[in-house]
Formats: structure tokens, sequence, C-alpha cells
């Protein structure tokens, strides 16, 4: 199949109908490899997939350095890089806040251009809002390097609808990454309708809920890098899967399974909408391809949101900690 495209808003750039979130292949969320996630990246880009998502935190810089081998016999015009900036860790791993201040932007900025061997990015984009930094000023930084010719376009994470106005008062804003899935309906209302009106698009990550959706319950139990995670605890567990096994017989009708459901779902609901799908093995690559292909009807969207009403999940979707960054959340 032809991959088909969708633009991001009304000024950004054209993309992939999903796109590659390249987290995974850094560590989180498990072990893994660079020769396979390299494979990973190639076979996305040969298949179609244009859209590439990474921030200059994971895995400390890893990530960036990793695209970069990926990337560097390929043509700079057959890949639009999604580049997130701000977060600072310790050496243990853990987050401690976010940077957004002029400064940092230019110095990250340089950072990633270097790791990831490229004269500039598509999009580049706060990881989270800097709650020390006017988000006009952190905006107002990277349109400089939009200036300069080192950004072409400027995104926002997990952000509110008083941020994204705020924001797109100084510069076209291109896309808001947030998490959007069957499980994580919080955007729905206040932050998409914003979005719409503005002309923002949304790039949708954790459309599979960290693995919630589409893997073994045994996996869930066993895993401990998810046992902080509310969603994955105890009861709240047992109740999301429950729901979860809900959509099996959706999914069968259409030859999908539960996973490719749950990102047909999301590339469902809106040409302005583009799900992110966490891939570091070849084999993720063509069943996520798979699941824009189908065309869910009416009636399919209904069953859906009977089988998961929006607000049916159990647990909130980050540790309380965590809670504490999202913008979005407030």
């Amino acid at each position: 199949m032809t991959l088909t495209t969708k633009i991001l808003g009304k000024t950004g750039p054209t993309v992939s109908a999903v796109g590659l979130g390249a987290m995974g292949m850094s560590g989180a969320y498990g072990a893994s490899d660079d020769a396979e996630s390299i494979r990973t990246v190639h076979a996305a880009l040969d298949a179609g997939v244009t859209l590439i998502d990474t921030g200059d935190f994971y895995g400390f810089g890893h990530n960036e350095m990793l695209l970069g081998r990926a990337l560097r016999d390929r043509d700079r015009d057959d890949y639009v890089l999604s580049v997130k900036f701000g977060g600072m860790r310790e050496p243990a791993g853990g987050f401690t806040g976010f940077d957004g201040r002029p400064a940092a932007v230019a110095n990250s900025l340089g950072y990633t251009l270097t790791r990831l061997g490229v004269s500039h990015v598509d999009i580049y984009r706060p990881g989270r809002l800097d709650p020390a930094v006017p988000i006009e000023e952190t905006v107002g930084a990277i349109a400089e390097q939009v200036e300069q010719g080192y950004v072409r376009h400027i995104g926002l994470s997990e952000v509110g609808s008083e941020t994204i106005r705020r924001a797109a008062a100084v510069h076209p804003i291109s896309d808001l990454q947030i998490e959007y899935s069957v499980l994580s309906r919080g955007i729905e209302g206040d932050i998409l309708d914003t979005c719409r009106e503005l002309g923002i698009g949304i790039t949708a990550y954790g459309v599979l809920s960290r693995g919630l959706i589409g893997t073994s319950p045994a996996n869930h139990i066993a895993d401990e890098q998810h046992s902080a995670w509310p969603r994955f605890q105890g009861a709240n567990l047992e109740h999301n899967l429950d729901l979860i096994g809900r959509l099996q017989p959706i999914a069968d009708r259409h030859g999908l399974t539960v996973a490719q459901l749950a990102i047909a779902w999301v590339g469902a609901q809106g040409e302005d909408i583009v799900p992110l799908v966490g891939m570091k093995r070849v084999s993720r690559v063509q069943p996520a391809i798979d699941a824009v292909a189908p065309t869910l009807s009416a009636q399919d969207l209904d069953d859906i949101s009977r089988a998961i009403p929006a607000d049916a999940v159990a647990g909130t979707r980050y540790p309380e900690a965590l809670m504490g960054n999202l913008d979005s959340e407030r």
C-alpha cells in the first residue's frame, strides 16, 4: 500500500499519516539494540514513513546520535525531524525539570544539530512548559532560529489552551504533541477545539498507552519498568485490560489486531491528527502502516466509544510526580 499523507496544521509540513516515535530505541520501556533500531528507521523510510520524532533528552542524547547514524546516507528532503528539547536529567536518569530559557534554546539546538548531523530540524518544540519562563520568550527564541534557517517550524508539547494561544500569538505553531488514545482522551474539548480554531495540528503519542494496549497481560504484571505507572497497578490494570478486551470484536471485523485498531482510531479522529507509533524493531513497521489503511466507519467509531467511554480508564497517565509537569492537565 502507499502510505497517505497529512498536513500538520495550517503552516506545518506534509508528513506521513503515521509517524515513527524513536524514544524506545534508547532504552525506554526495555532494552534496545542499535543495529536493529537503525534497520527499523531504514525500513520505515523505505515504506513511506517520513515523520520521525525524538528528543534531546532521550537516552541523554543517545537517540539523536543513533538517528544521526541511521539518516547519514539519506536525502534530507525525504524525512521530517520533530525534536523536543529542554528536559533536564540527573545521572541516575530521573528528570529534574525543564529549561525553556532563550539561551537554553540556542544551546540545545546547537547540540541537537551536531548529534543528528543535519543543518536544520523541521519541527522544534519545548518538551514541556517551563513554569519559570513565559512561553512567549521560549517561542520567541525558537522563532529567531527559524529566521536563521536552523528550524523550519515551531511545535508545542503537553500544554493547555491558554499556553497554546499565547504561543501562537508570537509565531505560527505547526502542531501540538500530546498523548491521545482510546484510553487517554483529555484533549477532546478545550485543547483540541483551540488547536482547530488556530489551525494547529496534533501529533499524538502514547497511542498504545505505553504498551498497555496490544501486549500480553502477563507482561504488564511482570514488567518492573511499568510498575510506577498508575494504569499498570493492581485493580487499575485489571480494569484497563478489561476495557481493552472489549475492542477485540471490532478489530476482528477489520482483520486488525487490537493495537492496530487503537492506532486506526487515533488516525480517524481527523485529518489534522497524526499518530506517533513507538518502533524499535523492523517487525513493528508494517503493522503500524497497515493500521492507518482501513477506513473506520461511523458505526465502528460509535462502537469503540461505547466499548471504552471517554472517562472509563482507571489511573492517571503519569505518576503523580510527573503529572505536575503537564500544563495540559491544569
